[in-house]
């Protein structure tokens, strides 16, 4: 069982991920927007990360980026979730997301991106 933070401001997408995960064991939390994710994330380190890309406030990208550049949460796996394909090149850094998920997404497919990522980090 793992802590999951699950970053995103649509309603619906968010009730298909808490299903999903804690469907499988897992605890999910919420946060709505990037300067929320960011607070809860210094306070309250998740296991893994599910982040949208298109965010208000603060954009996926530039949580991702100061989540990842912070030495307290740099080993926090990233799962960033976008609505189209992305070239990896274009983003694989070290402060880049661990995985990626395309939306719409299948529910197994998810489930599988996030234990993946949790796999690696050893969690």
């Amino acid at each position: 069982m793992a802590r999951v933070l699950v970053i995103d401001d649509e309603q619906d997408v968010v009730r298909l991920i808490v299903k999903v995960l804690s469907g499988r064991g897992h605890v999910v939390q919420i946060a709505r927007d990037g300067a929320s994710a960011l607070a809860r994330v210094k306070h309250e380190p998740p296991d893994v990360i599910l982040l949208d890309s298109d965010l208000p406030k603060i954009d996926g990208a530039e949580v991702c980026r100061r989540i990842k550049v912070d030495e307290n949460t740099s080993d926090i796996p990233i799962v960033m979730m976008t609505t189209s394909y992305i070239d990896i090149y274009d983003v694989a850094t070290e402060t880049g997301p661990d995985a990626f998920i395309v939306r719409p997404f299948v529910r197994d497919t998810l489930a599988n991106v996030v234990e993946r990522v949790l796999f690696r980090r050893g969690a």
